[in-house]
């Protein structure tokens, strides 16, 4: 049997592309026409407030994070302190689209960003192998989450730090009453639909709710569930309110482990199947042989897991290697590659400067002092007499008095020094 829901509010921002949102199905097939509209505004708490309560970020080695919101936020607070993070620090995100998220902010490395599959439980097991973080958890100015109930729970050593809050939008334009149902994904959207409508409950509107803390607080105000998710078989709301749709029975909401037994998992709602009791098994053998088989059966999941984990470790370890001998490679060419380049420009540069500076000067150096007082002494010694000729051509005056000078020496008398020295002259001649 069917159920019709034709018109759908989502109290949640519209998807950037229809198309490849989850809803898409209940458009084409089942002709669901959604209107998305945001129940409420998510206001950023100041710097100024927040030094208040004497959280250092750079303290702490590990972040979670379980939505966009709390990672705008959590940068945007380290804008405003003006903090840095060191490169050491590790991010845990519940799901794999808020881990992809972190690429806006940061560089994305498999080393230091963790998430879970599907469920915040899933994140807690990967959390269970880092406890000896020191755990920073960005969230909005609520006392308790279910997240918050989780990490108390599983015994994480962690410090919640509001950076964010939450505030109600005006509904009171919308016309709730020509909607089949509404969509509801926290407790501020469940106080946002009380406080602008407080007669909800006498309205003729199907509820649908995802995440127990949004169920918690429709049972606080006394507002009927009619679509719970998330369950095994509808993971999302979309696939929940589908399923609705097509006449299927509601299951157990699917929680965080250690908040509904032992296989986190708690009815809260009604459901139309019959519960199945557990068979008791009287004989000890059949019982002993059976919890054998368990536990055969677990081991065998244990070790698969282990195998699958060791197969990726090594897997991711050959491509690191792989990457690392492929930058050794590329590093060790471009020095080749440098090295037989390198001479070849350096040639023409290097050399020719150096020949006309050592030959040019040495040549300068070694002719020109060589030759100048070559010259000047030849001058000097050979040709002594070449001096007297323009003396002998002078004027008259100088002319006049030399023969005036010459007879006086031929009137004078010999002396006998002077015949001395002729008697000596003739002496070496005639030797």
């Amino acid at each position: 049997m069917s159920t019709k829901i034709k018109k759908l509010l989502i109290s949640q921002p519209a998807p950037a592309d229809l198309e490849k949102s989850p809803y898409r199905n209940l458009v084409h097939k089942h002709n669901v026409d959604i209107t998305f509209y945001k129940f409420f505004q998510v206001v950023g708490i100041p710097a100024s407030d927040f030094r208040k309560t004497r959280i250092h970020i750079s303290d702490y080695t590990a972040v979670i994070f379980n939505s966009k919101n709390s990672i705008e936020h959590f940068f945007r607070m380290l804008k405003e302190l003006r903090e840095t993070v060191s490169e050491n620090m590790k991010y845990f995100c519940s799901t794999e689209a808020i881990a992809l998220y972190l690429q806006n902010f940061i560089q994305y490395r498999k080393r230091k960003v963790f998430f879970g599959n599907q469920y915040f439980s899933d994140l807690l097991e990967v959390m269970g192998k880092h406890r000896d973080e020191k755990f920073l958890f960005p969230c909005s100015d609520e006392r308790q989450t279910e997240y918050t109930k989780a990490l108390d729970k599983a015994k994480f050593k962690y410090t919640k730090a509001p950076m964010y809050t939450s505030k109600p939008r005006d509904l009171k334009h919308l016309d709730i009453d020509s909607f089949d149902a509404i969509a509801l994904f926290s407790p501020i959207g469940v106080r946002s639909l009380v406080k602008n409508f407080p007669d909800i409950k006498e309205h003729n509107v199907l509820i649908a709710a995802f995440g127990t803390s949004t169920h918690a607080a429709l049972k606080e105000n006394g507002i009927k569930l009619n679509i719970a998710a998330p369950t095994q078989s509808s993971p999302s709301m979309a696939m929940a309110i589908e399923n609705y749709i097509l006449g299927k029975a509601q299951e157990s909401v699917v929680t965080t482990k250690g908040e509904g037994g032992k296989h986190g998992v708690r009815n809260t709602i009604a459901s139309n199947t019959p519960k199945r009791n557990k068979p008791v098994i009287a004989n000890k053998e059949i019982y002993k042989q059976r919890m054998e088989e368990k536990k055969a059966q677990a081991a065998a999941r244990r070790a698969a897991r282990a195998a699958e984990k060791a197969a990726k470790e090594a897997a991711e370890r050959a491509q690191r290697e792989a990457d690392e001998k492929a930058a050794r490679e590329a590093a060790e060419k471009a020095q080749k590659t440098a090295k037989t380049k390198a001479p070849a420009k350096a040639k023409i540069p290097a050399k020719a400067p150096a020949k006309v500076a050592a030959k040019a000067p040495a040549k300068i150096a070694a002719k020109s002092p060589a030759k100048v007082p070559a010259k000047v002494t030849v001058k000097s010694t050979t040709k002594p007499a070449k001096p007297a000729k323009p003396a002998a051509k002078a004027p008259a005056k100088p002319v006049a008095k030399a023969p005036a000078k010459a007879a006086a020496k031929s009137n004078a008398k010999p002396t006998a020094k002077n015949t001395a020295a002729k008697s000596k002259a003739t002496a070496t001649k005639k030797k």
